[in-house]
């Protein structure tokens, strides 16, 4: 899944081609909704506050290696989530494959292309 704002670059035909290639689900907030990109806002800040800044990289290959191991790690199996009711994801999603189910609502999305017509 990729949220994202409606930045240009984030509306692009050849980023959402990309994003399409990968297989990717594409969200997008609608216009003056800030609020709607606000968990994935919210994990991009856990993600910088609780890893990348907490540590110096060597190297691109190392900072790969250590998000990797943060977001599978801790994030997903340690981390406890008020969103989630204060479990991890893995612990959410044990207790959805046991019970009610629950997806998140993918939003609308149109491409910079159709959005500006002339471009």
């Amino acid at each position: 899944m990729h949220h994202s704002d409606r930045g240009s670059n984030y509306a692009s035909n050849q980023f959402v081609k990309r994003l399409e290639a990968l297989g990717a689900l594409i969200s997008m907030s609608r216009p003056a909704r800030p609020w709607e990109n606000g968990k994935c806002e919210s994990f991009i800040k856990t993600l910088k506050r609780e890893e990348i800044d907490a540590r110096r990289y060597r190297t691109l290959e190392e900072l790969r290696e250590h998000i990797h191991e943060f977001i599978e790690d801790v994030y997903n199996k340690v981390r406890l989530h008020s969103a989630l009711g204060y479990r991890s994801p893995e612990e959410f999603e044990q207790a959805q494959t046991q019970g009610v189910k629950w997806s998140p609502r993918a939003l609308s999305l149109l491409r910079h292309e159709e959005i500006y017509p002339d471009v």
